[in-house]
């Protein structure tokens, strides 16, 4: 080792908090103040709605986008964490988009790692963009190859951002032309009180019918008329047109 080396590594390391701070510096930096009153109403944070008391400070998502590319391999998953659990929305969009980055790039242990501090913060997950821009990522994707009674759970859960993980979470599987835990997942959430919920199913089911229109309209033959009519217009959306307005007037037999 060199004099010059020797130097470098006696010298104090950044530390944890260090890099999750210039993190959060470099998200303040690229923060339009004048966005946040249009987020806060896109994202529903008013006293009563599903983002009550989410805290924005005016982030779109190019620019956190962006900043994971910049900070992805300075940052471990131990001090994203941290991003995760913070009160701010965008400081927690940015952890999901760098966690689900370091799924991509991780072996299995630190797959196994992101999946279980994935669920273990799903309270923090709770806007539909943090799950839609995670959960299929993350989930779906540890899920592959494993048991998907964990889907169960979530499809079950009290939180709403719970049934919705376990639904989007299946879209992983879509892709690869498996419909089966879809279609069960989705049953299982046919009578949620959430528009939501609603719509994330019949958004799913449009995935599926998008590449099997057979195994779409099996399982809207015994369900159509039951679903909320929200979940029934997004499931059928790419239909033809003839067949969208014979479902919508309940004349699908």
């Amino acid at each position: 080792m060199s004099c010059k080396e020797a130097d470098h590594a006696n010298l104090p390391q950044p530390t944890v908090r260090y890099r999750v701070t210039r993190l959060r510096a470099q998200l303040r930096a690229r923060a339009r103040p004048q966005d946040v009153a249009i987020l806060e109403r896109f994202f529903k944070t008013g006293k009563g709605e599903y983002g009550e008391g989410d805290v924005f400070i005016g982030v779109r998502l190019p620019e956190l986008r962006r900043l994971c590319r910049e900070s992805r391999r300075t940052i471990a998953v131990s001090e994203i964490s941290q991003l995760l659990r913070s009160r701010v929305h965008e400081e927690r969009l940015l952890a999901l988009l760098l966690l689900v980055d370091a799924f991509d790039r991780g072996g299995v242990t630190e797959q196994r790692e992101i999946y279980q501090l994935y669920l273990a913060n799903t309270e923090f997950i709770n806007n539909w963009d943090l799950v839609d821009s995670s959960a299929h990522y993350i989930v779906g994707a540890w899920l592959e190859n494993r048991s998907r009674a964990p889907l169960r759970r979530l499809a079950r859960s009290s939180s709403v951002w719970e049934r919705r993980i376990a639904i989007i979470a299946t879209l992983h599987f879509i892709r690869r032309g498996e419909f089966e835990d879809t279609l069960f997942v989705a049953n299982c959430l046919l009578n949620d009180p959430h528009d939501l919920i609603h719509k994330a199913v019949g958004w799913m089911l449009r995935e599926i019918g998008n590449r099997n229109r057979t195994a779409l309209r099996r399982f809207l033959k015994e369900r159509y008329r039951r679903m909320p009519r929200t979940m029934l217009r997004y499931a059928i959306e790419r239909l033809p047109e003839k067949e969208r307005l014979a479902y919508l007037k309940g004349a699908i037999s």
